[in-house]
């Protein structure tokens, strides 16, 4: 059986490759309404992902990244905390968020 590799595959694979190597959560397309983005490890060591689709907001700093979700009436809403070294790393998870969040379009 003979694979044909078209110019565009090519393209791919020498753009995304090293890239894809930067990053430990690769960036799986899927659908606006099951976007997944996975979380830092809790303390209790599970594993997390959130549905990107239901964020409300984001708010960045230089300690943590904070993504808000579920929000309803009196304070019925829930958070996640990216704990973040500084600006760059909180910049760098913003980028890691829209790339997600692009791929799920």
């Amino acid at each position: 059986m003979r694979v044909r590799v078209t110019p565009f595959a090519v393209g791919l694979i020498l753009i995304c490759g090293p890239v894809a190597r930067l990053h430990a959560q690769p960036v799986v397309p899927g659908s606006t309404a099951f976007c997944l983005y996975e979380v830092p490890v809790d303390e209790t060591g599970k594993r997390r992902w959130l549905n990107l689709g239901i964020v409300q907001y984001v708010e960045a700093t230089a300690k943590e990244v904070r993504l808000v979700y579920g929000g309803g009436a009196f304070g019925s809403g829930h958070e996640t905390k990216i704990p973040v070294s500084g600006t760059e790393e909180s910049q760098a998870v913003l980028e890691k968020l829209r790339r997600v969040a692009a791929a799920c379009r």
